[in-house]
């Protein structure tokens, strides 16, 4: 597995037939953070063995006292903000508060699942109908059992989280494969796991590359959740394939701005830079291209560029953003850059100039044809594309030409929610960016080549979950249509009853 995009599983480097470990690089400096083993495919196997053993007596907690336990693990994620913090910033090279802020949501998505789980996955009654009525009907979403996380090194605690936090919630017990870019962060979770509970080993940790993945997709779990790129998740999910594992795949976005005649323009510009910039554009629900009325296009896009041309990237504390995390990504960004000035494309702010290893200056673009690389493949850098349209209808109608369909953003006073509607998208936010990432109760996911299934909210809980179905007798009826035994008649009169009461 090699990735392309989205740092999910990288090629490792030349080594010896005795090497067993790889090390974790800061990408800003090049010094090594740390050093974490090469997991064989014997060792993830009984990782998730161990796994597996662990989570009967998980499940057997009952939702009070997973809570309990959950809690516990919350609170002390909240205590020591600062130091997984640290790690994030040392291993993706992102400003610490950008670090504090993926840790503000992952502790409150831990809450929303554990104080959530009981009311969304209990047993409820469900009607009978009127051919039932002697019967009991009953549904209630149990664990699968074990559940495999391969995570991205962009948001390496808050995107695995979505998973890992949800699947501990609803009963199961979890082998985590954090990114070979930041498996000190996916050490730290296991580990401060461990520390605030103890007596249930039920999460665990494997590292390595993509051997490593693969091997856990065919280490025996019961389901594989997987961020990363489009390409890597084919991947995967052909590997599950073999032993009908089923999986969750949150792959690439190529997320859409479109702005109203009527919107607010400072707003939008605002949620524009903020959404292609943060986190040096390297966000799956990153803003990359935005679709504005030409009745306005002028005045927002002056507003962009003033923007987008006051930030820089850096390592130091005061850097609006950090590195490219991945170097092989600075490579996909320039040729993204070049092909849409080569195509007729206008820089705005930067340009070929602004690719700066391992930094990448911010980059505002125009007048791209819609069919270049810039426009069509996912860039994930600090770069955006403003294009001029003639109304919202043609805003839309772009905005849904790509293959991908992960979140959308609109700018309206008016016609927020219609347009939001009319979008082959996963999640859209209206008047604010992102914001759906930071609703616990919200599913997240997308459509087409952004995958498919759902993190987080109600649907996320129960993406962890088999549901059962159950009937019980509850008195015994003369018609019996399930018997061998049954009268002549008996359909006969069915039939009948169910022209009167279904028929009219």
């Amino acid at each position: 597995m090699t990735q392309t995009a989205r740092g999910d599983v990288a090629v490792p480097p030349a080594t010896s037939a005795e090497t067993t470990t790889f090390d974790s690089i800061d990408p800003r400096t090049g010094e090594v953070v740390g050093s974490h083993p090469i997991h064989s495919a014997a060792e993830v196997e009984a990782s998730a063995a161990a796994a597996r053993e662990a989570q009967e007596a998980w499940a057997e907690l009952g939702f009070t006292g997973r809570k309990q336990r959950l809690d516990a693990w919350r609170k002390l994620l909240a205590k020591r903000v600062d130091e997984l913090a640290g790690v994030i910033c040392a291993e993706t090279g992102k400003p610490l508060d950008d670090a504090r802020l993926e840790l503000v949501l992952v502790i409150d998505h831990l809450h929303w699942a554990a104080s959530n789980a009981e009311k969304v996955l209990k047993r409820r009654k469900v009607s009978s109908g009127v051919l039932m009525a002697n019967q009991t009907a009953t549904v209630e979403y149990l664990p699968f059992g074990v559940v495999g996380v391969i995570g991205p090194w962009n948001y390496p605690a808050f995107t695995p989280m979505g998973s890992i936090a949800y699947a501990l919630a609803a009963g199961n017990s979890v082998v985590f494969k954090p990114s070979e870019l930041t498996p000190g962060v996916g050490q730290w979770l296991v580990d401060s796991f461990a520390e605030a509970v103890p007596e249930h080993p039920v999460l665990r940790l494997v590292t390595g590359f993509g051997e490593t993945g693969a091997a856990l997709c065919r280490s025996g779990v019961d389901k594989v959740a997987f961020t990363g790129s489009t390409a890597t998740g084919k991947r995967v999910m052909a590997s599950c394939a073999q032993d009908l594992v089923p999986v969750l795949v949150e792959c690439g976005g190529k997320d859409a701005l479109i702005v109203d005649a009527d919107a607010d323009l400072a707003a939008a510009a605002d949620a524009a830079v903020w959404g292609a910039m943060s986190n040096a554009g390297q966000t799956c629900i990153g803003v990359e291209r935005v679709y504005v009325v030409d009745a306005v296009a002028d005045r927002f896009t002056e507003m962009v560029r003033e923007r987008a041309e006051k930030l820089r990237p850096g390592g130091e504390p005061s850097a609006n953003f950090g590195p490219i995390t991945m170097p092989a990504q600075v490579d996909v960004i320039r040729r993204h850059i070049d092909d849409a000035l080569e195509r007729g494309g206008r820089a705005l702010v930067g340009g070929q100039h602004s690719v700066r290893p391992p930094f990448v200056e911010p980059v505002v673009l125009a007048d791209v044809p819609e069919d270049s690389l810039a426009i069509t493949e996912e860039t994930f850098g600090p770069t955006i594309v403003v294009q001029r349209v003639r109304d919202v209808d043609e805003a839309v109608t772009r905005t849904n030409s790509t293959r991908y369909g992960l979140g959308a953003t609109v700018f309206s006073r008016s016609r927020g929610a219609e347009l939001a509607r009319r979008l082959r998208t996963g999640m859209v936010a209206v008047n604010s960016v992102v914001a759906f990432a930071g609703v616990p109760a919200l599913p997240f996911g997308g459509v087409g080549d952004s995958g498919f299934g759902r993190i987080h909210g109600a649907d996320g809980l129960r993406e962890f979950t088999r549901p059962q179905s159950v009937t019980r007798l509850r008195y015994r009826i003369p018609l019996n249509p399930m018997n061998f035994g049954r009268s002549k008649g008996t359909i006969r009169r069915m039939v009948r009853l169910i022209k009167l009461v279904r028929g009219r």
